[in-house]
């Protein structure tokens, strides 16, 4: 009896720390973002003069990472301000402007807006640029698309390029069409899946390793990468990467509800909780009601604002992964109600990567048949990617791909 109760708590206490190792916060299990790692690279930033593209998110524990190298005399010459601003305070879309950091009086440079990249003789006087900004692990969420084009300006202009790994909190997944180039964008500018399942750091490597930049070979990169980082395990954002992605959740879901900004159907922007809801004025969608107003992060005239919307909360749904049954059945009712979904084809088009999803939904094809479609374009997207890995890969199981689709 007493080996039987002590082989129970045993199985017990390992079950315990296999969940601990899956499903707690990185911050338990010890990770260590690139720029925590000062000790890697502090050494190789003495006496050069330095380009910062940072945002909000740049952190060295409760410090910003401007502010954390300027205490340890890091000559710092310019900031480069990706969308939503240097500060993270700019709604999506809204034009950054070149500035100066009131805080250190150093010169911001915008890489969102007339120039997404610098001239070189806004570079010509650095030694090395740092990319340190905490992504979500989309293709077209466009930290991704800033990087690429300071790497370009990096290569062009002979200056050294590092980049601080942070994880991905949609890391587990490789999903979506591969992106084709006849629709390029400044939301998608490379030939991969929606989620990626990459961290920035790998996507660098594999920038300049299939020269995806003009002058990939001439461009000096290095990278710091994460300690004791995996995939699989959960990692909560410590500073919300962007003013519509306030929590967890919002970023689980992010994946599946953008798609409907290029739809008549709002996801919350302009409440409390956006990306976290879908619904209309007047396509029943759900019973949950809420109203888009004018607010911080959705100052712009949200979609449908002021109307009082019927949809869907998604607040506590199990949602994971590239999940799109909502968006499609969300397409199925307008058509049978005859109003028009996709009132915004090209931006839906670019999201995608490809015009194929829209026309597939449009002449009626199976949901299933649908998601099958692009899943041989991943097999050779997993095949192409993994010399650039800094991080084991992982292969989710056949039943846990099941469930978030």
């Amino acid at each position: 009896m007493i080996k039987l109760i002590a082989k129970s708590v045993f199985k017990a206490i390992v079950a315990l720390l296999i969940y601990a190792w899956v499903f707690l916060p990185a911050s338990a299990l010890s990770l260590e973002p690139g720029a925590m790692r000062s000790e890697l690279y502090l050494p190789q930033l003495k006496g050069k003069r330095i380009g910062l593209v940072v945002n909000q998110t740049s952190r060295v524990d409760d410090a910003h990472l401007v502010d954390f190298l300027l205490t340890k005399n890091m000559d710092i010459s310019l900031i480069f301000a990706p969308e939503h601003g240097f500060r993270g305070d700019k709604d999506a879309g809204q034009i950054v402007h070149d500035s100066i950091d009131k805080r250190t009086g150093i010169p911001i440079y915008s890489i969102y807006g007339k120039n997404k990249k610098p001239s070189s003789d806004a570079i010509k006087e650095l030694d090395i640029i740092i990319f340190d900004i905490q992504d979500v692990g989309l293709r077209y969420f466009t930290y991704l698309s800033s990087m690429h084009y300071m790497m370009e300006a990096a290569a062009e202009s002979g200056v050294a390029f590092m980049v601080f790994d942070r994880p991905n909190p949609n890391g587990r997944f490789v999903d979506g069409p591969i992106l084709t180039p006849a629709f390029t964008s400044f939301i998608g500018l490379h030939p991969i899946p929606i989620l990626h399942g990459m961290t920035l750091a790998e996507l660098a490597q594999m920038i300049k390793g299939e020269k995806w930049i003009a002058k990939a070979d001439k461009l000096e990169l290095s990278v710091i990468p994460m300690k004791d980082y995996r995939r699989e395990m959960h990692y909560s954002l410590p500073v919300k990467p962007s003013p519509n992605l306030p929590n967890d959740q919002a970023i689980r879901l992010y994946p599946a509800l953008c798609f409907f900004e290029a739809t008549p159907v709002s996801v919350g922007r302009g409440t409390d909780f956006p990306f976290q809801v879908a619904g209309h004025d007047s396509i029943h969608l759900g019973d949950f009601e809420f109203t888009p107003r004018s607010m911080p992060g959705a100052a712009l005239k949200p979609k449908l604002m002021n109307k009082a919307l019927r949809g869907v909360d998604l607040r506590n749904a199990d949602w994971q992964g590239l999940d799109l049954r909502l968006f499609y059945q969300a397409f199925q009712r307008f058509q049978a109600s005859e109003k028009r979904f996709f009132e915004r084809a090209a931006f839906m088009d670019k999201l995608a990567g490809t015009d194929k999803v829209r026309l597939q939904m449009q002449a009626g094809v199976p949901f299933a048949e649908i998601r099958s479609s692009w899943q041989h374009g991943l097999a050779d997207f997993r095949v192409k990617r993994k010399p650039y890995l800094l991080y084991p890969d992982f292969i989710p199981t056949e039943k846990a791909t099941n469930k978030s689709h």
